[in-house]
């Protein structure tokens, strides 16, 4: 929990620096003694250099004020530094999706946001490491939340931002409803735990966090501290009247149904087939195109700030 001797580092977004309610939620944390240092980014990068700079600053905790891609940027900049020198990681959903801030029950409002910090006890929690290739160039990040490949990225890359402000997480649904009817396959061969397969996708979802795409569940057995990734295959369909049944298996997530395929794993490799085309793929929020990649749980890897209700630890049930 936090106490009176911690010093808040909040990295918030450089286009949501200018907003009054969290100015003002800041100034009545000031105002309660909080110490807090606050600092707004101004280019892609930002966020991950003031966070790996924060001990330096004193801070105690790190605060990603913004969206996903905020808070991943910031995730990342914290893993650069040695596994105990990492900060605590706590966050104030600024963005359009917020979709890993409200599936572990933090407040959507700025000034409810900063409060509920304070009571909010650090959890140890996985994070996913992504080793990726495009045109010959090798490429090492980390991902918090959820990646998709294929159709899902697609819609994440192609949503434009003013539908992303004007109608939040509901705009990932608009977009992928008008590209359901011009869908495309996306081919490549999986490799896991000693499986290896060809498939002909439409979705692959890799999740450490439930939801992605504005509240879309796509990782519904997921927890954030149990090593493994849930993953989601959903495979092509030929007619519109196999709808139905993909659509009842993607509410019941079957581990080997005719569309789709649930299971967890620690590590999962993709190989691209499609020609010269790499595979679009988001890592929470932030689009990249990758002609192959591996995904691997790194244990435990980072403390985060969590509130009590939620539900993605598995530490809880024991």
């Amino acid at each position: 929990m936090v106490t009176a001797q911690s010093h808040w580092l909040l990295i918030v977004n450089g286009k949501s620096a200018g907003r009054s309610d969290l100015r003002d939620a800041i100034m009545a944390q000031r105002d309660a003694g909080r110490t807090i240092t606050v600092r707004a980014t101004w280019e892609g990068g930002d966020a991950a250099d003031f966070a790996e700079r924060a001990s330096d600053w004193g801070a105690t905790h790190v605060i990603a004020c913004g969206g996903d891609g905020t808070v991943s940027e910031v995730m990342n900049g914290l893993m650069r530094q040695p596994h105990d020198r990492r900060l605590p990681l706590g966050i104030v959903p600024l963005g359009s999706a917020n979709d890993f801030a409200t599936s572990i029950g933090i407040p959507l409002e700025p000034g409810e946001a900063l409060k509920a910090l304070a009571e909010q006890e650090v959890h140890p929690i996985d994070v996913v490491k992504v080793t990726a290739q495009a045109k010959g160039d090798t490429s090492v990040s980390h991902y918090l939340n959820m990646a998709t490949g294929g159709f899902g990225a697609e819609i994440t890359s192609s949503t434009p931002k003013m539908l992303k402000r004007l109608l939040g997480g509901g705009a990932y649904s608009v977009m992928g409803a008008m590209k359901a009817w011009r869908h495309r396959s996306y081919r490549g061969t999986l490799h896991w735990e000693g499986e290896q397969r060809d498939v002909s996708l439409l979705l692959l979802a890799a999740g450490n966090g439930r939801q992605s795409g504005g509240g879309q569940v796509l990782a519904p057995r997921a927890k954030l501290d149990d090593g493994r990734i849930d993953v989601l295959l959903v495979k092509d369909f030929r007619s519109v009247a196999e709808l139905p049944q993909l659509m009842q298996e993607l509410q019941d997530f079957p581990a080997d149904g005719r569309f789709v395929n649930y299971f967890s794993t620690r590590r999962l490799g993709v190989t691209t087939q499609n020609g010269d085309e790499p595979w679009p793929l988001t890592l929470d929020g932030e689009a990249r195109q990758y002609d192959r990649f591996s995904l691997e749980v790194v244990p435990l890897a980072l403390p985060l700030m969590l509130p009590e209700a939620t539900t993605l630890l598995s530490s809880r049930e024991r």
